[in-house]
């Protein structure tokens, strides 16, 4: 197949994807029986603050900053957080959330099968109750796209309810500000303007705080793999989806130069899921070479990645972890949009590699079991260019 006709394949089939399924036709039908239900509104909680967020590491990471702002103007105003249970771990070491409830979402479970239809909507009902029960004044929808976010507000009775003006989503929201393309920082923080007022770049609070038993921690660590006070990069190869990954043996190649380049040692990160592939990878270097995968909370990987050279590695949420302690990054890019998901800071500090490929980005994150020679965008990305962004960033003119 030439490259003009995978273009043409592969943007037919993401809008093919984009738009509604069949089996979504209970959902509209639910959705538009319950938003013409008069739920009671809640009379008490005026002063607390409800953020729903579903999302994972990456996503969560770039929701703080709108939270650390509105607390900056609100400093008596309780923020609550209603996170995924894969991704609450991430706000421990932000202060100014003052409660962390965490639920399995509806759709975000990676490796979810849904068998029953109905449970989303049980689960709300449940969930809604709980709510109830804590009272809230306002509910800040953080997710464009998150219908289950915004009816969970409306049936809980939360009086005010803030999110975008997308489909299934607004019809719960007492306000509904127009959705624009832009960074997921600046549409988070679009939602709390109304208290905060528009922040430059250079106000976004965006940072994650590292404490010494984090950092006394990775000391010892680093100290038992005998490479304590030696320079170090760390590649991250994971994500959460295969259309996202580069090919292992190119990781394997870019360690074993950099490690001759930057005389620095390299580390690989990644979850327990993420460690046959780093293992694969060691495997096919010369150089000796070290692993965290597996073994590393997220605030421990913070300490680990906020004294490394450079952070590599496909679009995930450890390389916007890596931003937020202030540590360059070079991150490939496949299928999702870096004109949103772009790691946040100094452009010079933080630098995107892309393919030239004209359907990209299709924002399709799961082609299931299509061919991956079908969407090569990633795996065009050269070794060379990894090379050279890494070196740039590490030793900038």
């Amino acid at each position: 197949m030439d490259r003009e006709t995978l273009v043409r394949r592969n943007n037919q089939l993401a809008e093919a994807f984009h738009q509604t399924p069949v089996q979504h036709r209970l959902r509209r039908y639910l959705i538009n029986v319950v938003s013409k239900f008069p739920f009671s509104p809640l009379t008490k909680g005026w002063n607390r603050i409800l953020f729903i967020k579903p999302d994972h590491l990456g996503d969560m990471l770039l929701a703080i900053p709108a939270i650390r702002a509105l607390k900056q103007v609100q400093p008596y105003t309780e923020i609550h957080v209603l996170a995924g249970s894969w991704s609450g771990s991430v706000l421990a070491n932000v202060p100014e959330v003052d409660l962390v409830l965490t639920i399995d979402f509806p759709g975000f479970m990676r490796g979810e099968e849904k068998t029953n239809y109905l449970a989303p909507y049980t689960q709300l009902l449940k969930v809604s109750r709980q709510l109830r029960q804590i009272g809230y004044g306002h509910a800040v929808i953080m997710r464009p796209d998150h219908w289950w976010g915004a009816m969970l507000a409306y049936v809980a009775g939360i009086s005010e309810r803030i999110g975008y003006d997308v489909d299934n989503v607004a019809r719960f929201l007492t306000q509904a500000l127009p959705h624009r393309h832009d960074h997921a920082i600046r549409q988070n923080l679009r939602l709390v303007e109304q208290w905060t007022g528009h922040l430059s770049d250079a106000d976004v609070p965006y940072y994650l705080d590292v404490y010494d038993d984090e950092r006394q921690y990775i000391q010892h660590y680093l100290a038992q793999f005998g490479i304590s006070g030696k320079r170090y990069f760390c590649i991250h190869p994971g994500s959460g989806t295969w259309v996202k990954r580069w090919k292992n043996e190119l990781w394997a190649k870019v360690a074993d130069t950099l490690i001759d380049q930057l005389d620095a040692e390299v580390i690989f990160t990644g979850g327990d899921g993420e460690r046959a592939m780093v293992d694969n990878i060691q495997n096919r270097m010369e150089h000796k070479s070290y692993t965290s995968a597996g073994n590393l909370n997220i605030e421990q990987l913070a300490a680990l990645y906020e004294n490394a050279l450079v952070v590599m590695g496909p679009d995930s949420g450890p390389l916007h972890l890596s931003a937020a302690v202030k540590t360059p990054t070079v991150t490939l890019f496949g299928p999702a949009d870096p004109v949103e998901f772009a790691p946040w800071g100094d452009k010079h500090h933080h630098l995107l590699l892309t393919s030239p490929i004209g359907c990209r980005p299709c924002r399709v994150l799961d082609w299931g079991e299509d061919d991956p020679a079908y969407h090569p965008c990633v795996r065009e990305i050269t070794i060379g260019q990894v090379l050279e962004a890494a070196r740039t960033v590490v030793n900038p003119r």
